[in-house]
């Protein structure tokens, strides 16, 4: 597989708005030939070095058939070549996170779903299996294309289950799984999943399924986040006062004057729309914690920096997730306010994740953009 744009082929009278409509967190769907002649590019051991790397995500799941029940064991990475060698044997599964953040030619499979806002998308995760390979039977939070890349894989799926959880196992499955569909996949064929759908996926050979994932924080999440955001800038120190104090009728009533001096104390904790957006774009762009920007070993000068990206261009880093939102720009969990003609133009950077030479740049888009280029989030073409 290339780089090069890949063109999602969807069955007759479908297409991406109606796939919006009737399927999205709604009902499965069974794409055949989605990606007619694809080629997953991606061998095992390409996969097996990004395993072996502290700076990316990996496990290795060995399923275990036993006559009193079936057994998983679950290595984390990184992977070594002795864990590794259990994929030359049957029943086994590598699953490596993030592969778009490590091989940029696999982002043109994410950007044929790119009618799924950028704020939703998660990542790539590949999951190179031996014949008869899988996780076992479980429910994902969250959407998922699993998009088949070489060999083939039968995929069973519920959406009526038991929802008990097999005890003492490494990974949440279902004890009890029971199917009411199933599907063979083959090379470029695709199986959407929405959330609570259970379903329980085995290599019928030596074969690679990618998932397409998509984030779904849930409330907790977000107020943790939130939390943690508004502390940064909460003052301790102020204490409650009420200096015009009176008399109340009875005593014990928590009159409305005290709520709402304790609530101003709380001041930015208290919900604020706008600061809640700039939470928001923060988040969802926060990389991942084992994510590494390389910053520029000898960075030119702002001067020189801005003369090269009229004449050559600049491209965000592989890892780098941006979005924006009125007058703000949102770039790997920092946040920055630009003016109407450099957001015009770091829109088009969000969107494509690139700008062409131009003969002139707004000062302020420059300044932002040279700080990101310091920090390894986007580099010079």
């Amino acid at each position: 597989m290339t780089a090069t744009a890949l063109e999602l082929h969807w069955p007759r009278g479908l297409d991406a708005a109606r796939f919006l409509q009737r399927h999205w967190q709604k009902e499965p769907l069974l794409v055949r030939g989605a990606f007619p002649g694809f080629r997953d590019g991606l061998p095992r051991s390409r996969l097996a070095a990004l395993a072996g790397r502290d700076d990316v995500e990996s496990r290795l799941v060995s399923h275990v058939r036993r006559r009193d029940g079936d057994r998983y064991r679950v290595d984390h990475g990184p992977l070594g070549q002795r864990s590794l060698a259990r994929l030359d044997r049957p029943d086994a599964t590598l699953l490596v996170q993030g592969v778009n953040l490590h091989v940029p030619k696999v982002q043109p499979v994410l950007d044929a779903f790119g009618f799924i806002p950028l704020a939703r998308r998660d990542d790539l995760m590949v999951s190179d299996a031996s014949p008869g390979g899988g996780v076992g039977p479980h429910v994902d939070a969250y959407d998922v294309f699993l998009l088949q890349a070489r060999g083939r894989r039968l995929w069973r799926i519920a959406r009526n289950f038991d929802d008990t959880l097999l005890e003492d196992a490494p990974l949440k499955l279902l004890a009890a799984f029971e199917a009411e569909d199933e599907f063979l996949l083959e090379p470029g064929d695709f199986l959407y999943l929405p959330p609570g759908v259970a379903h329980d996926g085995v290599a019928l050979d030596a074969c690679a399924t990618w998932s397409i994932g998509f984030r779904a924080p849930s409330a907790g999440e977000l107020l943790q986040g939130w939390l943690s955001f508004v502390e940064d800038g909460f003052e301790r120190d102020e204490r409650y006062a009420d200096p015009d104090l009176q008399a109340q009728r009875s005593g014990a009533w928590l009159s409305d004057q005290f709520v709402e001096r304790a609530r101003g104390l709380l001041g930015r904790a208290a919900f604020d729309r706008r600061l809640f957006e700039r939470f928001l774009g923060e988040y969802l762009t926060e990389p991942k914690p084992h994510v590494r920007f390389h910053a520029p070993a000898r960075p030119v000068s702002i001067g020189t920096f801005g003369m090269r990206m009229q004449r050559q261009g600049i491209a965000l880093a592989t890892a780098t997730a941006m979005l924006h939102r009125a007058d703000q720009v949102f770039m790997n969990g920092e946040s920055r306010r630009l003016p109407a003609e450099a957001m015009r133009a770091a829109v088009t950077l969000a969107d494509r994740r690139a700008l062409e030479p131009a003969s002139r740049h707004d000062a302020a888009l420059v300044d932002a953009l040279y700080d990101w280029y310091c920090s390894g989030y986007l580099c010079l073409r």
